[in-house]
């Protein structure tokens, strides 16, 4: 029986990884307080909604608000 193959080394170095969390871009603190800085789904209470130049989007249900001109 004949040994595997070995892979070919891939090419530009180290493989990336995802980048890590970047929720506490979604607060900030004032004072004592922490206020949340996007908005909340209306059919998704405690989900953020997604601010896109022109519209907002709930990852999780697709709910979809257009912004107006």
């Amino acid at each position: 029986m004949a040994a595997p193959a070995k892979k070919a080394p891939a090419k530009g170095g180290a493989k990336k990884g995802k980048p890590g969390s970047q929720l506490w871009k979604l607060y900030e603190v004032q004072g004592d307080k922490l206020v949340r800085k996007n908005r909340f789904s209306p059919k998704s209470p405690g989900d953020f909604m997604a601010n896109h130049s022109d519209r907002f989007v709930c990852g999780k249900t697709k709910y979809t608000e257009y912004k107006k001109k």
